[in-house]
């Protein structure tokens, strides 16, 4: 595997000045990105599988082992304040459980039976999208996670560092981030673990565009839980509605402070045409905001 490998570049690393030293790992976290490149258009045609298999009630669903693991969680968990995405609507495959996101559990990730187990008790289904990484691309716990959500019909994607018979092969939509040696050999938690996250950043996001959760630019699907948010949601509304920041407040209340449906009900809908509005074009504010006037 690439990732395994020594890069004769680097052996000396542990003797070279710091600043040497942080340079040449700067440089490849910028080659790990570079890496992703040609995957953009798998990334975008698996997101925008994703986005249609989810619907209205599919969960996305991260698995992984260790390093790799640890990285899906980072992206999934954000994705509740940013886009509001449900809780109910996330589940975590991780090798060794929970407590392998702050500690090794030894093992976990080569116990494939675990992974069906898991995939079983998720009750994973046809309406559900499985997201498994694995720098290597064959861990035994990730890919056999993928093999038995793609058996219950759920929409596999795989994301790996390395190509190959594994998870590349098993998942229905394979995204490669061929990052190479590391500079200190094995330790996918840099090059390997940049482009992961990356890969994910634009995979996530891209979902919630085709979802309707961003319009103009901006996160109308927000979790309002502070202050900070909640002046960020005014200004929201009072843009997309073309209102004054006080009719974007009052909207925002009346709507719960939901956006979307604060955009609609600024405009002159009442809360129950916004939620009718928005129901019937799957979320979309820009759908849904043709149908409603200006008052």
């Amino acid at each position: 595997m690439s990732t395994e490998t020594v890069d004769p570049r680097y052996v000396s690393i542990d003797r070279w000045p710091s600043v040497i030293a942080v340079e040449a790992m700067l440089e490849g976290q910028m080659a790990a990105l570079a890496a992703i490149k040609s995957q953009t258009a798998a990334i975008a045609t698996a997101a925008e599988d994703a986005a249609r298999r989810l619907g209205a009630e599919g969960r996305l669903i991260y698995a992984g082992a260790g390093t790799s693991g640890r990285v899906a969680v980072q992206d999934g968990v954000e994705l509740f304040p940013t886009y509001n995405w449900p809780r109910a609507r996330l589940v975590f495959l991780m090798a060794g459980g929970t407590a392998a996101l702050i500690e090794s559990v030894e093992g976990a990730e080569d116990d494939a039976g675990a992974a069906r187990a898991a995939v079983i008790d998720a009750a994973v289904g046809a309406s559900d999208v499985v997201i498994g990484v694995a720098a290597s691309g064959r861990t035994a716990y990730t890919v056999a996670a993928v093999e038995a959500a793609r058996a219950a019909g759920a929409l596999t994607i795989g994301v790996a560092n390395n190509a190959g018979e594994g998870l590349l092969t098993r998942a229905e939509h394979a995204i490669l981030a061929d990052t190479g040696s590391e500079i200190v050999a094995g330790s996918t938690r840099m090059k390997a673990g940049t482009a992961q996250k990356a890969v994910l950043n634009l995979l996530s996001t891209t979902i919630m565009l085709r979802l309707g959760l961003v319009h103009q630019g901006m996160m109308v699907n927000m979790r309002v839980s502070n202050r900070k948010l909640r002046a960020r949601a005014e200004a929201m509304v009072a843009q997309i509605a073309g209102v004054g920041r006080e009719v974007a407040a009052q909207a925002l209340d009346v709507a719960g402070e939901e956006i979307r449906a604060a955009v609609l009900i600024a405009r002159g809908a009442t809360a129950a045409e916004a939620a009718a509005s928005l129901g019937a074009h799957g979320g979309s504010l820009a759908a849904a905001m043709d149908g409603v006037a200006r008052p």
